[in-house]
């Protein structure tokens, strides 16, 4: 099954403490010990969407870093992609855990979140704190090994990570810093693998946070009316229901450009084999977004909730024709 056909849960709080818009049976509340659901459930483990859309940036900026410098070791390039997965779990987790310490009073008001265990009281303050910092320490450690570029840049998306869950408050635009902080991948493991950043991969960042403002404002559309009761800026408000299609008709195009921006100035012969690939890739997550954009009712919560959850789909497909652009 995949991700966009798993359905959310009945929007209730129930007495095992699952949380409401949690897929229904996810590993979590079947499988982990009980002492630790909380601590998974804070840190998304039940909601594994989030650690994709986070990892598959990292992928693709792999993957373009090696089209640049294909001289690397295949070891090398496993490593680094393992780093990317074991960093995308831990620091998505400790992100998490930062937004509902941060959260904590508006989570509660909110019907779909209050069942989450800082609001729930499934966890207090202090060890949601204690849980974070143990993901941050496990994932620095992972971060040492990849080299001193890479380094300085996974201690600098701590910055956007700690900004993010504030942007709400002060703008309209809370889905840019969502972008800044979940696209960030794209350099450490450009850096990781290949020591540089060059043009192409700051603009495939670039070409992430439009894909980051498109999924995210129809995500937004699930909370528009708690949200503004209680005073949560959104881009899904911001652009109400009529206006939301053709914002992300140019949230589309721009991904689109800018995609094809960086695989032009990053592949060395455009045709070619290797550029047919990537090329493919991106006009297959292309298609996907214009599927999302054509098949979405932002008055439907559940439907944005599936739309959303799709993206996976989407960045994977874009991040597997690069791999066979780079590897094969």
């Amino acid at each position: 099954m995949t991700q966009s056909s798993e359905k959310p849960s009945p929007q209730i709080q129930v007495s095992d403490g699952s949380v409401s818009d949690s897929v229904i049976g996810n590993w979590v509340d079947r499988l982990a010990p009980a002492p630790t659901r909380p601590y998974l459930r804070l840190s998304r483990a039940d909601r594994p969407i989030g650690t994709w859309l986070l990892l598959l940036p990292c992928f693709w900026g792999l993957a373009l870093a090696k089209i640049e410098f294909p001289q690397s070791n295949i070891w090398h390039d496993i490593w680094v992609a393992l780093a990317c997965i074991f960093g995308a779990v831990l620091m998505r987790g400790a992100g998490c855990t930062w937004n509902d310490i941060t959260d904590h009073d508006y989570d509660a008001k909110v019907a779909r979140t209050k069942s989450r265990p800082l609001p729930s009281g499934q966890v207090t303050a202090k060890q949601a704190l204690i849980w974070m910092g143990a993901q941050i320490v496990v994932s620095g450690a992972i971060l040492l090994t990849l080299g001193p570029l890479a380094i300085a840049l996974g201690i600098g998306s701590l910055i956007l990570v700690a900004i993010y869950p504030f942007a709400k408050r002060f703008t309209w635009w809370p889905q840019v810093f969502l972008g800044l902080a979940f696209n960030w991948g794209v350099f450490v493991a450009a850096a990781a693998q290949s020591g540089h950043i060059t043009p192409a991969i700051a603009i495939l960042w670039l070409n992430g946070i439009a894909w980051t403002l498109f999924y995210d404002t129809i995500y937004a559309h699930q909370d528009k009316e708690d949200d503004a009761l209680i005073g949560v800026k959104s881009t899904a408000r911001l652009f109400g229901d009529s206006g939301t299609k053709p914002w992300l008709y140019g949230f589309l195009s721009a991904a689109l450009l800018l995609g094809l921006a960086a695989l032009s100035l990053s592949l060395p012969h455009i045709w070619s084999w290797q550029s047919a690939l990537a090329f493919g890739g991106l006009i297959s997550f292309g298609g996907h977004l214009l599927w999302q954009l054509r098949a979405l009712d932002s008055q439907d919560p559940a439907l944005c909730l599936k739309l959303f959850r799709s993206n996976r789909d989407a960045g994977l497909l874009f991040a597997l024709f690069l791999a066979l652009a780079a590897w094969g």
